[in-house]
């Protein structure tokens, strides 16, 4: 019956769309506490290639965490973890609400055993996200929601929480961001935190200095803002993003600015899943596959998906006409612009004539 109440809770946030509210346990809980081993074997890290998703594995000194879980359309991530014989996560994580992050996380919880799940908080009405918290209540998963400026010590392993300090109700710039550390290598974890939560972890002034950086939003142009990037330094920076993706993923201009500030790109697009393994003091990457990282060759603006950022690049519209066009949404065709106050049928027009803008599902 507490499972069910607690559920119930859960669900009404769902409908007024309000945070989910303190998790049960508010402070950080360390995970069930195993052996240590005599020898730390070193720390792994699997970019697992989900197609237009995200995953990492991360398996260090017989504990392991796993950093979103792909669509959820795919049975990727449980083929992967199959291949690796897991059959314990200590920790699962979802950065975020959206299907491509969270998408096989429910399975995932239903087919290992989860020491216990990480969220932001934010509250969904997609069946994905809906299914996720059904099987934690089902399996009776201790649930957190971590913020800036928690830190974890697992093993060998560190972790510290950079974003967010509190939800803001936008599920990208909310998504759970880490730094995590094994020895002197580091690693940074941003989900599809936006430039605005970039830049607000810049002004906390927690340490960003990184080694390998997960590149935000799959290369989009709506994070990996310069001064972050300035702030991390990767000497490595990766993104997750599907063959000729719809969404013309990783950006020329994202990837340009990377590169300039010296870091070799890897994307899973190219090179598979990519595996980064250290010691804590040197570090090795390894791909399915080699190939070099270039721009996505079908780019588009998905008006009933894209963030007020993603809409702003669009000819004509501003911010005030972005979350205009986010407030009627959805859209079947673009000739449906019109019914919001503000485009008119010579903003259309231009619009088309950038072809940029798409309708997606």
């Amino acid at each position: 019956m507490q499972k069910l109440m607690w559920l119930a809770v859960l669900l009404l946030g769902l409908v007024g769309c309000v945070p989910l509210g303190e998790p049960a346990n508010p402070k950080p809980a360390e995970p069930e506490q195993k052996a240590a081993p005599e020898q730390p074997g070193g720390l792994a890290v699997h970019y697992i290639d989900v197609g237009q998703g995200s995953a990492a594995y991360l398996e260090w000194d017989g504990y392991s965490m796993l950093i979103d879980a792909g669509d959820w359309n795919a049975s990727d991530v449980l083929m992967y973890l199959d291949k690796l014989e897991v059959e314990k996560i200590d920790i699962a994580v979802g950065t975020h609400p959206d299907a491509d992050h969270i998408g096989q996380l429910a399975r995932v919880i239903e087919t290992y055993e989860v020491g216990e799940v990480w969220m932001s908080g934010n509250p969904s009405s997609s069946n994905t996200f809906i299914r996720t918290l059904e099987a934690v209540d089902e399996a009776g998963i201790p649930y957190e929601e971590p913020r800036r400026g928690d830190e974890y010590e697992i093993g060998l392993l560190e972790i510290e929480v950079l974003h967010p300090e509190e939800l803001s109700g936008d599920t990208n710039g909310d998504s759970l961001s880490f730094r995590i550390s094994y020895g002197e290598t580091a690693f940074i974890f941003t989900g599809d935190a936006d430039i605005q939560a970039e830049q607000e972890m810049v002004a906390s002034n927690l340490p960003l200095e990184a080694d390998i950086l997960l590149m935000g939003h799959h290369g989009s142009n709506t994070s990996t803002d310069l001064e972050f990037l300035q702030a991390v330094e990767p000497d490595v920076a990766i993104y997750s993003a599907g063959i000729d993706n719809p969404y013309g993923h990783p950006y020329a201009e994202v990837l340009a600015s990377v590169e300039n500030e010296g870091a070799e790109v890897y994307g899973t697009d190219v090179n598979g899943t990519i595996v980064v393994e250290t010691d804590g003091q040197e570090y090795s990457v390894e791909t399915d596959r080699e190939g070099i990282a270039k721009e996505g060759s079908n780019r588009c603006v998905d008006i009933n998906g894209a963030s007020t950022a993603e809409l702003s690049e669009l000819t004509g519209i501003g911010e005030a006409l972005a979350e205009a066009i986010i407030d009627e949404r959805p859209f079947e065709t673009l000739d449906e612009l019109t019914r919001v106050s503000g485009i008119g049928e010579g903003k259309l027009a231009g619009l088309k004539e950038q072809g940029l803008a798409c309708v997606g599902e």
